[in-house]
């Protein structure tokens, strides 16, 4: 059976282009998100343009139940993933945190910090008893510099910092690697969930400069996954040319 790569949050931007560029490299994919339509249209895609091995599961990562019992559905051939990408995550609001709505922050520590923690629960000890594989977290700039109007953001990926630092300590003795990815700007989906479908916002975060796209973070994704059993890039932060940190831009 060839390689096995799983993608959380693969309906869109990053996950989505990953999922395509180990597609290319003729990997069988787990695809994981909670649309169930956009699943289907991804497996179908993929399946006929590269001649791959697909399985979605249609789940919300924040929700324990459903990520247990669907992982747990997979036969035990496709259990032997060798690449975990957690990458589902979001921003919900910017504003002070003293006006901060309560379902955002839920919904943003139940989704960035326990959704990778319930996924990657389930799947370290298959590669645990293996003794190998390689865990992906998606951060973000905003692990590792706190900004004004997104502290709870800020916290939730300084979670996913910190829980990669542990998680790579805890797996080593098992030949698991761990690789913490921290992107700038990326222009997806994120700015308009982010505003809750505000167009003039979410436009405003990527006017003046050119972002990064899904496809350059796919493509980080791939370098670090491909390269030799004894390599492992423990952090990356890549931004923009145009960023020089998590609010600095050179906008024109």
């Amino acid at each position: 059976m060839n390689k096995i790569v799983c993608i959380s949050g693969a309906t869109s931007g990053i996950g989505y282009y990953s999922a395509v560029e180990f597609a290319k490299l003729g990997y069988n994919l787990i695809i994981t998100g909670r649309r169930k339509e956009r699943l289907v249209e991804i497996e179908k895609e993929l399946r006929e343009k590269y001649k791959v091995d697909i399985i979605s599961l249609n789940f919300d990562v924040r929700v324990r139940d459903e990520v247990e019992e669907n992982l747990n559905s997979l036969p035990s051939d496709w259990r032997n993933i060798d690449i975990l990408i957690n990458n589902a995550g979001l921003a919900a609001g910017k504003e002070p945190i003293f006006e901060g709505d309560y379902k955002d922050w839920d919904q943003m520590i139940d989704t960035n910090v326990k959704g990778l923690l319930y996924v990657s629960r389930v799947i370290i000890p298959w590669m645990k008893e293996r003794e190998s594989g390689h865990i992906i977290n998606i951060c973000s700039i905003a692990g590792k510099e706190v900004y004004a109007e997104g502290a709870v953001y800020c916290a939730s990926k300084s979670a996913v910092n910190s829980i990669s630092q542990g998680m790579r300590i805890d797996c080593s003795p098992y030949n698991i690697k761990v690789t913490n990815i921290c992107p700038g700007a990326v222009e997806t989906e994120f700015s308009m969930v982010r505003f809750k479908g505000n167009k003039e916002k979410s436009d405003a975060t990527y006017k003046g400069y050119k972002p990064l796209t899904g496809e350059d973070i796919a493509d980080t994704i791939v370098y670090c996954a491909t390269l030799p059993s004894h390599i492992c890039i423990n952090d990356l932060l890549i931004t923009p040319t145009a960023q020089a940190n998590a609010t600095t831009f050179n906008r024109k």
